[in-house]
């Protein structure tokens, strides 16, 4: 994924850098490549760069389908890992993950992983995207409002006119994002942020792993394999 900046961020090495190309050499996106260059002059930021796009090399676009889709990255050390939700195996697991582990467990009676890591998901196919794939250490949503919304909202858009992909929507920022899809071609999953806060208010009870399958088997797609301790690193 090339760049005018002088400090790029990463090739994503996959079907993406051509999707995206016409994207990144717009002028926000430079725009966004100079805020973070200055940001890294005085600040920590996460994800390092060249996990920025971890989400995109697990799941290139033609195998995309589902997108779980959040906000922004961790802003603690040794979280962030570029991907919605997904924490590095080394991490104490969130809270808002503990409870998506808790209702994949009653969903579809799978253990609960010892960690956070979700890149077995998304080599499944699932996309993991935050609307934002940066943040200033210790400082939630520090990068809001500097260019990625606009980024990733065409990514939605894109997998939207591709059809067949479930878009699973939690909490009320996720869901704005449902007027970018196309309803007819898609099938979105909403309910309340897997947070303590509002967990109990919609989503616990939601399961929506076995409704993505459901789609999916429908569609003549292979489901996902939602067990993550098949593989999970001891």
């Amino acid at each position: 994924m090339e760049t005018n900046s002088n400090k790029r961020l990463e090739i994503i090495g996959n079907s993406w850098d051509q999707v995206l190309n016409e994207e990144i050499n717009k002028p926000y996106f430079g725009e966004l490549l100079s805020f973070l260059n200055a940001e890294e002059e005085k600040f920590t930021i996460y994800p390092p760069r060249g996990s920025v796009f971890n989400a995109f090399k697990w799941t290139p676009m033609e195998n995309v389908k589902v997108v779980i889709v959040g906000q922004d990255p961790y802003h603690g050390a040794g979280q962030a890992m570029g991907a919605s939700f997904s924490v590095q195996p080394s991490a104490k697991v969130p809270p808002s993950l503990v409870n998506i582990f808790k209702e994949l467990h009653t969903d579809l009676n799978l253990p609960i992983p010892e960690n956070g890591d979700l890149s077995q998901w998304g080599h499944q196919g699932v996309l993991l995207l935050n609307a934002v794939l940066t943040v200033r250490a210790g400082e939630a949503n520090s990068h809001q409002g500097k260019g990625w919304e606009n980024f990733t909202d065409t990514v939605i858009k894109i997998l939207s006119k591709q059809g067949g992909i479930v878009f699973i929507l939690w909490g009320n920022f996720a869901k704005k994002k449902e007027e970018l899809i196309d309803l007819n071609r898609n099938f979105v999953i909403k309910s309340s942020h897997p947070s303590p806060f509002s967990a109990s208010y919609g989503f616990f009870g939601s399961r929506p792993f076995s409704k993505t399958n459901e789609y999916l088997e429908q569609i003549q797609k292979t489901p996902i394999d939602w067990d993550l301790t098949k593989g999970e690193q001891k």
